[in-house]
């Protein structure tokens, strides 16, 4: 053998070598994955929800829309709203010109539908590029999921995302609330969303799955209910789920009323005006009882020093919290407990994101995987 061939096969069998180890690459060919002021590098912050997607980025941008996915119902409606997907708000302007897509049910995507799977993959792409600007920057993230969301639900989701971005995380949403509030120990958060209600105990470590629930009764059952106990009360109301959500999000309360809800809906194509307070107090009271329950159920599996802290550090999150009179009725609920201490956070929308943002930010990426289910990373 010549001294040529030698030194072409060292110089393999090197390479293969280095592509078995993790190992620093020359600054050239540097891609980090968590360092926000790398080039080209852009980290996320994402809450993926049945009702809303929300995201917020490393450099600022930020976004909130619907998680609705919109596409032309046919040749006709294609010269009216083109042929690509709408998103959000813009596709319920133009709902007569779609078939409208939900892809996000109790938080997570839709295994059964190869529908569900593109619009959710297109759904998340949409949300990066609110953030992204245009720039072709790698997009390293974490995503907030159910507390309980199983390990093929996450599996799916970072299917989806590893066709977007080159590292994803999964993590619980009301583990994404403590972090962005500081509250890692002695507390509970309750993040009431669209699809699921997350509660979590906070002991000062990752939760485990038994400091965590979900219940599936949240704000899509609420809208429900409403629309079926309006119907009920007045046959001739027209009042759809989105009509009942719209009633909700503008007038929800458990507890004695302040003043009558009266909104006006069609009656046989005529607007006239309707009483729905006892309905809508009844649906939004329909959740409590579990909330309590698993409250319960969670305060006593924390340590007996520390569970009259942790009942004065119950923290309410998601867009359910906004549901006027809920902090004072689950504190009431559980006053046996000794005195308990009810707080909603100051922007539901966008702390869930914030927390996964901030998260990102203060791990290094290649020690994600110590905290979720994950794909990417050195």
């Amino acid at each position: 053998m010549t001294d040529m061939e030698s030194e072409e096969i060292e110089v393999v069998e090197a390479r293969a070598e280095e592509r078995e180890k993790v190992r620093p690459v020359a600054p050239e060919k540097a891609r980090p994955v968590a360092s926000e002021s790398a080039p080209q590098q852009l980290l996320v912050g994402i809450d993926l929800g049945t009702c809303r997607t929300v995201i917020m980025s490393s450099q600022g941008g930020k976004g909130l829309i619907r998680s609705v996915v919109g596409y032309a119902k046919d040749i006709i409606s294609q010269r009216v709203v083109g042929e690509k997907p709408l998103f959000g708000e813009d596709a319920l302007a133009k709902r007569n010109f779609l078939d409208l897509c939900s892809p996000l049910a109790d938080g997570v995507i839709r295994e059964a539908s190869e529908r569900d799977y593109i619009a959710a993959t297109q759904l998340l792409e949409h949300v990066v590029g609110l953030v992204r600007g245009g720039s072709d920057a790698q997009v390293s993230g974490i995503i907030g999921v159910p507390a309980r969301a199983s390990m093929m639900n996450k599996e799916l989701l970072l299917g989806i995302a590893q066709k977007i971005m080159s590292t994803a995380l999964v993590v619980s949403e009301p583990f994404m609330v403590a972090y962005a509030l500081g509250k890692l120990s002695d507390c509970i958060v309750v993040d009431i969303g669209g699809g699921t209600i997350d509660i979590c105990g906070m002991k000062g470590e990752l939760p485990s799955a038994e400091d965590q629930v979900t219940i599936f009764k949240a704000g899509d059952y609420i809208d429900e209910r409403l629309a079926a106990a309006i119907t009920r009360r007045y046959p001739t109301a027209q009042v759809t789920k989105s009509v009942a959500c719209k009633i909700k999000e503008a007038h929800a309360f458990v507890g004695e009323p302040v003043t009558p809800v009266r909104v006006t809906l069609r009656a046989e194509g005529k607007p006239v005006e309707f009483d729905v307070t006892r309905e809508l107090r009844m649906v939004c009271e329909s959740i409590v009882p579990d909330i309590i329950e698993q409250l319960q159920t969670l305060i006593q599996r924390f340590d007996p020093e520390v569970q009259e802290t942790t009942l004065q550090n119950i923290i309410l999150a998601g867009g359910g919290s906004r549901i006027a009179g809920l902090d004072t009725m689950i504190a009431e609920h559980l006053r046996d407990y000794g005195r308990v201490k009810v707080t909603c956070v100051d922007d539901p929308d966008y702390i869930g994101a914030a927390g996964a943002l901030k998260l990102a930010r203060d791990v290094p990426a290649n020690q994600w995987r110590h905290i979720g289910v994950m794909f990417g990373g050195q």
